[in-house]
């Protein structure tokens, strides 16, 4: 099944758009998606605004009505981000990055996965079902261009939203595989740290000083080792896996096999048995960047300076505001004697957790199967929504489900979505938004 060339063109007006949220010169292009996002809710019959926010990039506020009885209809919040990653190296794409076009199989251009694609599929759901005079529930829009470098302001925009709504719908999470949907019960929150090391006043010869003077990137190792290896402390409040929950896991593909496929190569001899334990039900440390000394000319130099970025993500029932406090004394109490450490924080999200015996969600399994013909796998994942908890703490129930696929290439060159995902998709939302009616 191939997408209507007429849907195709539509998505394409809204991938060509380079809303790189990380690039401030983009500022203007991260607007631009937003008021296409504006636009095409107006289109279908509803009305929508860019609301201006503290953080930068505005959001896209906005609803479709239901097409009888409003007043009394449920309402159901639609969610997504219309920023995208950076390209990275283009000369690593194929295409051009910001000009979309179909390859085979595929739609190939950045944010065709993450997450405009896939917003697309719940924005046109509501606008054929809005045409027809069809659409049983109130459609709220509410959708962040700071997703990508994970800004809040749409979890303050809940914080004080006054009307909710009785159920949330998001696509932005992969398929397991292809033909296998999943809701997404769980989310990893973050922590993210930038660290600035200082040794000393300038830089030294190590073969007058080498192995009396402090070096700063010898300093920066011994920190970060005291956290990398995720200590039992930063262990703290993790949610363990239910027996239903490591069965489903059981179906997925293979640790082993996911890490082939993109390349990588286990951490260690239990990653792969462990992979989705480890993703999906437990907190890690990562060292996001480093940068010190000279290393790429030879030059014997002691640094007196070095920096680094290090996050850490969450694990599903953890309390984000004490993992935050040990995590800093844990690098603080590792910094040498006579080292300067500097340690700000970034970002905190914490994770989030779905029921997933919510009667919205049962409603959206139902809906799921209905139209492909299979059930969704319930999982977590390791990622970072920072709406999820924020939706948990209003009581809204979250269907979080998605149509990229790990053969994606999300947040890489040749970001890609399968081109039959798109009608696929459609119908999916279609169903669940007339599923969803069942909340009245």
């Amino acid at each position: 099944m191939q997408p209507d060339p007429a849907w195709l063109e539509e998505l394409f007006s809204f991938l060509r758009i380079p809303s790189v949220s990380a690039d401030p010169a983009r500022a203007a292009d991260v607007r631009a998606a937003g008021q296409w996002v504006c636009d095409f809710v107006r289109g279908a019959g509803g009305g929508c605004e860019l609301v201006e926010t503290a953080a930068g990039p505005p959001l896209a506020v906005g609803e479709i009505p239901a097409s009888r009885g409003p007043r009394s209809a449920p309402t159901v919040l639609v969610y997504g981000h219309f920023d995208v990653q950076p390209p990275g190296a283009l000369e690593l794409w194929e295409s051009p990055p910001f000009e979309p076009r179909v390859a085979g199989e595929w739609i190939v251009g950045r944010g065709t996965a993450d997450d405009k694609g896939n917003l697309y599929l719940l924005l046109k759901a509501a606008s054929i079902l809005a045409a027809a005079g069809e659409l049983p529930v109130n459609v709220r829009v509410v959708c962040d261009g700071e997703e990508e470098i994970g800004g809040d302001s749409v979890v303050q925009f809940l914080d004080g939203d006054e009307r909710g709504a009785d159920a949330c719908v998001i696509f932005d999470s992969p398929m397991p595989r292809p033909g296998i949907p999943a809701f997404v019960v769980a989310t990893r929150g973050i922590a993210y740290y930038h660290l600035r090391v200082r040794t000393g006043e300038r830089d030294l010869h190590s073969g007058f000083f080498g192995g009396v003077a402090l070096n700063a990137l010898h300093a920066l190792g011994r920190i970060l080792a005291a956290v990398t290896a995720v200590p039992g402390e930063l262990r703290a409040g993790a949610v363990a896996p239910t027996a239903g929950e490591l069965a489903a896991w059981r179906e997925l593909e293979p640790g082993a096999d996911v890490l082939t496929a993109q390349g990588a190569r286990p951490a260690d001899e239990a990653a792969s048995t462990d992979f989705y334990v480890r993703t999906g039900a437990g907190p890690a440390v990562d060292v996001n960047g480093i940068r010190g000394g000279e290393a790429d000319i030879q030059k014997t130099v002691i640094p007196v300076e070095a920096i680094a970025n290090v996050s850490m993500r969450l694990a599903p029932g953890q309390d984000a505001a004490a993992i935050d406090e040990v995590f800093q004394r844990l690098l603080r109490e590792a910094a040498p004697p006579g080292c300067e450490l500097e340690v700000e924080r970034w970002a905190l999200n914490p994770p989030g957790l779905v029921d997933p015996d919510a009667p919205a969600v049962r409603l959206g399994l139902d809906a799921f199967e209905r139209a492909l013909g299979v059930r969704p796998l319930l999982v977590r994942i390791g990622g970072t929504l920072p709406i999820v908890p924020a939706l948990a703490g209003r009581g809204i129930p979250t269907i979080l489900s998605g149509f990229d696929v790990p053969e994606g290439n999300v947040h890489a060159p040749n970001e890609r979505l399968l081109a039959r995902h798109v009608p696929l998709g459609v119908s999916a939302a279609r169903e669940t938004l007339l599923a969803l009616a069942g909340l009245a």
